[in-house]
């Protein structure tokens, strides 16, 4: 009885795609749980379908327009998700090396590139030491031409993290260095293998040091910053890796987000102690950590971190809305700082009801503080009291409100 034929493979025929990439993303969600799915019950089988999916990626999305990165970021999940899963398979030898030679005539003909990033899976994709040593020796010769003194500066090999990863999967470390030695320039997506080299050697102390001086223009600071992070971390030496890189190797989309992970990772770090590190890496953009001390419970800290440096007012806003009969106190403080600094001209295009938002909520978070209407009016007038545009537009807004 025949396998059944993979219901991904004709979505991915050669230009299957225009230039909008929202459906070549789904596709390709698809795919991999239809391969997920298989590889349950057949691992083997759904191995092939990750070397057949793997094939035909570049030529479908050869017309998208992957400008935004999303495309972008779901090819290399794809990739991160189907190296290991073909790395596993039990099969053949003969197998094997037929699947890596169709995904390395894959890279060879990735025109745009989409799926360059699976050479740092080769050496798992090899799965063995002995496998991986041959591939080394097939890419090293290319590798050290694009590196010799005299190739013109613009000479690069697209095997050169494939043979990377297979002298590391070889255990050809000294090997992997000195190679590493004779590169041009420093880049870390290349060092980053000396890094590992050295760790797979035990020598800790020289990989931290090889991570360090990885540094240069342009380089991934943060990606620079977590590899060394992990270093001290597996090392026992927590907190010298929190103080050397807890911030940097932490930086996530939002304030709030990097906070929650640095929490995460350092569960035996106060939160408060946490907090001030934050916002003494941003000095005058102390504010922005505004959310992450909300989140924390830490509303005095929050108090302070707003009063003399800005918050977006909608956030500010939401915390006095939200907390006007828990934590009144903290709500009435955010309600002022969201008009003082609206008034200031802080927030993207404020608008009459973001105006009238505030005064509410601080209207409502003053009761439950214990402050009397006339004494909000006049914490409220001084808040919108500066002589520009934006204060007397606040002003005109809260007339009413406002009266004696």
């Amino acid at each position: 009885m025949s396998a059944p034929k993979w219901q991904f493979a004709p979505r991915f025929r050669r230009h299957a795609f225009g230039w909008r990439s929202d459906t070549p993303i789904q596709r390709i969600k698809q795919a991999l749980a239809e391969i997920k799915a298989a590889a349950k019950k057949d691992p083997v089988r759904a191995a092939e379908g990750a070397v057949l999916l793997l094939e035909k990626l570049s030529p479908a999305l050869e017309h998208v327009d992957s400008s935004s990165g999303a495309l972008g970021n779901a090819v290399n999940k794809a990739i991160d998700d189907l190296a290991p899963l073909i790395g596993r398979a039990d099969v053949d030898p003969v197998v094997r090396q037929r699947w890596l030679q169709r995904l390395w005539q894959a890279v060879q003909d990735d025109g745009i590139p989409y799926i360059e990033r699976l050479g740092d899976h080769w050496g798992t994709l090899c799965a063995d030491a002995e496998r991986a040593s041959y591939w080394a020796d097939e890419f090293l010769p290319a590798v050290r031409n694009a590196w010799r003194p005299t190739a013109s500066p613009g000479s690069y090999f697209q095997g050169t993290s494939a043979c990377l990863a297979c002298l590391l999967e070889a255990g050809r470390h000294e090997e992997l260095l000195g190679l590493l030695e004779s590169a041009r320039f420093k880049w870390w997506h290349y060092r980053q293998w000396g890094v590992k080299a050295l760790l797979a050697m035990g020598r800790k102390s020289e990989a931290l040091h090889y991570a360090e001086a990885s540094h240069g223009l342009n380089e991934p600071s943060g990606e620079i910053a977590r590899a060394c992070e992990a270093i001290l971390q597996s090392s026992g030496l927590v907190e010298e890796a929190y103080a050397r890189y807890a911030i940097a190797a932490n930086q996530s989309t939002t304030h709030l987000a990097t906070f929650r992970a640095i929490a995460k990772k350092y569960p035996h770090k106060n939160a408060a102690d946490i907090l001030r590190d934050l916002a003494a890496s941003t000095p005058g953009a102390e504010g922005k950590w505004f959310a992450a001390a909300k989140d924390a419970g830490l509303y005095d800290e929050a108090i302070a971190l707003i009063a003399h440096s800005p918050a977006d007012p909608r956030t500010l806003t939401r915390a006095a809305r939200d907390f006007a009969l828990t934590q009144p106190r903290f709500a009435l403080h955010s309600g002022l700082a969201a008009l003082r600094w609206m008034a200031q001209g802080h927030g993207y295009e404020i608008t009459g009801a973001d105006v009238l938002d505030a005064w509410n909520a601080t209207a409502a978070a003053a009761g439950g503080a214990g402050m009397d209407e006339n004494t909000v009016k006049t914490q409220v007038r001084a808040c919108v009291a500066e002589d520009n545009s934006f204060a007397r537009f606040m002003r005109d807004i809260l007339r009413w409100q406002l009266s004696s």
